[in-house]
Formats: C-alpha cells, structure tokens, sequence
C-alpha cells in the first residue's frame, strides 16, 4: 500500500560499519578477496567498485555487495585468463571494438570534464534554493492498521478496543497484513483509507471498519506532522545530473556553432545542418 523509502542517516550507519568490519578482515587477510590461477583480487579492489555506484550504496551495506561482488569478479578475472589465453587481444574484432571503446571513453571524458566546468556548487545551491522556496508542506500522519477480511470480525476488534484491549496485541493476533504504516501522505494510500485516517485526532482509532479493496481496516493514528523539504545531501546528485543534461545540450550545440559541417540526403543533396541535441 505504501512505498517506503529508508532514511539515509540510517543507511550512512550501516554502511560504516560494514566498511570498519571488512577493513579489520582484510587486514587479518592482508586484503586478499581472492586468489584466481595466482592473481589476486583484493578487498580494496572490491570498495572501490563498490564506491563508483552511489545509487548501490545507498541501498545495499558493503557486506551484502561484497558477497555477490567477489563472484563476479572471480568469474571476470576467470574469463579474462580466459581471454588471454587464446590471445583475443590479436584478433581484428578485438582491435575493433577496442577503438570504437576507447572512442567513446574519449567522448565520454571530454564532455564530464566540460559538465564540471559548467555546473558549480553554486548552480545546483541556486536550483535547490528555488525547490526551497517553491515547497508546500503537506500534512502527514504516522498510523497502525489490522486489516481483517469481513466487517463483522472488524467490529469484534473495535469493540474489544473499547474494552481496553491493546492494539498492538489485536493486530499481531488478527492483521493479515503487518500493522505500522509509517508516516505517509494522503495520495500515498487508496482513497477510503486516507479519508478516514486524516479525520481522526493523534491517539485516535476507527471507530467503524474502514471498507477498501483489500478488506476492513481498523486504524489507529499515532502521530501527525507536515513534510518539509529535502535536505540538499539527499537531492545534490539528482539535481546535478539533471543540470549536467543541460550543460550536455549547450556544449553540443557550441560545438556545432563553431564547426564547419556539410551534410548530404541519400540523393546526394546538400541538406541544412541543424544543432544535434543529446
């Protein structure tokens, strides 16, 4: 019912204490992962693949990506001996694919190397600075449910609520699905739910089944608050790409301003040359 997104303080915590474990480990090691036909693979290897994907960081601890990421490289390293072995470096579809690769490095570097230039810590403070100002807090509530299949067994635990029965044990006894909701948005649940839920006061609880595609919900509110806006950490990068987009746009097209460029139609005849978009 709801998407859930894990607090990044608490993910940075997870991380760092995997991290301290593996550096302990490898030096008890002396930083081998693995040993492949007498090459090794070292756990520094490992982190820094590990550090080049942000997005896997911010969702994965090092411990969890560490035991996927050692079979991979074993079977990379493998295939690699492999490789060489059969000296694929001397074939003509090697050296093709290697020019054509390390074309397209260059392009690559090159316009990161420009997007950096263009895009400054200044920028993307300016763009979060207007997100900022343009924010509406919307209202929270922070809830616990029992979602139960029939209305009569629904009013069974209102009334056993009534009588001072804990909600928490009615709902480990009855709930088919797990009772704490978290906080969340009024768009965030299907419309019969949010409409009873955002009615009721801090503390309070249904006091009639709340019917909706899944079944009767008996829903209790803990808590409620209003958003406020994304710190800048969590939306830097975000902000950064899609400003580097831009930048992308305008380079390509300085570059076709500043060009000397004749294309032709399949007929041989001189067409107009328009600034390529990326």
């Amino acid at each position: 019912m709801k998407k859930y997104i894990i607090a990044t303080t608490a993910v940075l915590v997870v991380l760092a204490a995997g991290a301290l474990t593996y550096k302990v480990s490898a030096e008890k090691n002396n930083g081998i992962a693995a040993i492949v036909n007498g090459e090794q693979i070292t756990v520094a290897d490992i982190e820094e693949a590990y550090n080049q994907n942000p997005q896997i960081k911010m969702q994965v601890p090092f411990e969890e990506f560490y035991n996927h990421a050692i079979d991979v490289m074993v079977n990379s390293k493998l295939a690699l001996q492999a490789a060489t072995a059969a000296n694929i470096q001397a074939t003509p579809e090697y050296q093709k694919q290697l020019a054509e690769l390390q074309d397209e490095v260059a392009r690559q570097v090159y316009l990161e190397q420009k997007v950096n230039e263009k895009v400054t810590d200044a920028d993307i403070q300016k763009v979060y600075d207007e997100y900022v100002s343009k924010f509406e807090g919307e209202k929270e509530v922070k809830a616990k449910h029992i979602l139960v299949d029939t209305e009569d067994l629904a009013k069974e635990i209102i009334s056993k609520l009534d009588n001072g029965e804990a909600f928490e044990d009615l709902a480990r006894q009855y709930s088919k699905d797990q009772p704490d909701l978290g906080y969340f948005t009024a768009n965030a649940m299907v419309p019969e739910f949010s409409e009873a839920a955002f009615k009721l006061e801090k503390g309070a609880y249904s006091k009639e089944p709340v019917k909706t595609e899944f079944g009767y919900h008996i829903i209790l509110v803990e808590d409620t608050r209003t958003t406020e806006p994304l710190p800048l950490e969590n939306l830097k990068e975000q902000i950064k790409a899609t400003l580097g987009q831009q930048a992308v746009v305008e380079i390509i097209k300085e570059m076709n301003d500043s060009a000397q460029i004749e294309k032709y139609d399949l007929q041989g005849k001189k067409i107009e040359n328009k600034t390529a978009e990326k």
